[in-house]
């Protein structure tokens, strides 16, 4: 093995979170699975087929190195939908290759239109409307142009459709603001509609969306993190759980992220442990250290902090986490050896480490710790 750490991914558990979402989903709303970032962290190359064998058939990915990477593993029949960056050349080359593309200026519609004419093909396009998030999105006083542009190219571009993002739907304080965006996303339709612009699928919902606004979920969702099995904070597991009366969790976790013990020291009392003086020995202790560190996504704000689980046991991180390593304090913990399993995220025998405990150490949310494990740790299905 020339690898110093590995990442499982769980067919069983990501079968049961679609599942789980498809039943919050209302009859005929289209399932969008958000991929971007290296399907949060998950590797694109084994999730975006393992989702087909699930029976999902529709990707979304941020920008055009992400639909490329996508369109080569996924099959010919599932569609892909690119929601951020895409110019120039990759623009023509989604076009050609039937991948749809996110309109939210009118810059961008007239190359789409360029491009058609030019090669007599068929665009897909989604329209994003400016409702308030202030990010991307069609303005109002573009709205003529584009409706222009459309009816006059109709031959050639299809509306796959209408949508827009909600600036925190996971959290309450947000909620006046979401409504707000609600109430300009309609009017916004039916000034396209009433102009004779035919729309194949609404869309506003995001994971937090489904939850609690589920009148969002129109023609289609846009799921990213549930389908991981992490809902977006725990503002949203809450409310599910007081909307349902029910404590048990309905998503599990796909990742799982496994090492094994580098080397094992005797530390005497007084000693300090790694870089610096972030820790001293307050007792003759035994270390173990891990070949996995911030370069490998372990965060550095996680020293003195983070746990790992060894022959089933805690163990504590102790000192700094370096580049490629950590320490980890296994004193308490019988006949350690070199080689023995160490669970980063996962379960070992009864004890678990979870993706939202890295939070309760540091700033990270599961995003953030998700989306930077290099896309070079091994990803295996189990």
């Amino acid at each position: 093995m020339f690898d110093d750490s590995y990442i499982e991914l769980s067919k069983d558990a990501l079968s049961n979170n679609l599942q789980f979402i498809q039943s919050l989903l209302p009859e005929g709303c289209k399932f969008s699975s958000v991929v971007k970032g290296n399907a949060y962290g998950h590797g694109v190359e084994l999730f975006v087929p393992l989702a087909e064998e699930c029976g999902i058939d529709h990707f979304a990915v941020f920008s055009a190195d992400e639909a490329w990477d996508v369109h080569q593993m996924k099959e010919e029949s599932s569609d892909l939908m690119v929601m951020g960056m895409i110019e120039g050349d990759a623009l023509e080359w989604a076009v050609m290759n039937g991948v749809e593309v996110w309109i939210f200026e009118p810059h961008r519609l007239h190359e789409v239109v360029r491009i058609t004419g030019k090669y007599k093909r068929t665009a897909r396009i989604h329209l994003e409307i400016e409702t308030g998030m202030h990010r991307n999105g069609l303005e109002e006083e573009a709205f003529d142009e584009v409706i222009d542009l459309l009816l006059k190219n109709a031959r050639y571009i299809e509306v796959a459709g209408f949508c827009t993002h909600f600036a925190g739907a996971e959290s309450i304080s947000n909620h006046y603001r979401i409504e707000q965006q609600k109430l300009s996303y309609d009017r916004a339709l039916r000034y396209f509609t009433a102009a004779g612009v035919q729309v194949e699928r609404r869309h506003q919902a995001c994971s937090a969306g489904v939850i609690r606004y589920p009148e969002t979920c129109l023609d289609m969702a846009r799921v990213g993190i549930m389908q991981y099995g992490f809902f977006p904070n725990r503002e949203i597991r809450i409310q599910y759980t007081a909307l349902n009366m029910d404590n048990m969790n309905p998503l599990s976790r796909i990742i799982s992220w496994k090492s094994s013990v580098m080397a094992v020291k005797q530390v005497e009392r007084g000693e300090f442990v790694g870089y610096g003086n972030s820790f001293q020995a307050g007792e003759a202790m035994v270390i173990a250290t891990v070949p996995v560190g911030y370069w490998h996504g372990y965060s550095r704000s996680m020293s003195n902090l983070g746990k790992v689980l060894i022959r089933g046991h805690r163990a504590q991180v102790t000192g700094v986490v370096n580049m490629n390593m950590l320490s980890v304090d296994v004193t308490h913990i019988q006949n350690i050896q070199k080689g023995d399993e160490v669970v980063l995220i996962g379960n070992q025998d009864e004890e678990e480490i979870t993706v939202g405990s890295f939070s309760d150490y540091s700033d990270q949310v599961n995003y953030e710790l998700l989306t930077r494990l290099p896309g070079n740790i091994p990803r295996v299905l189990v």
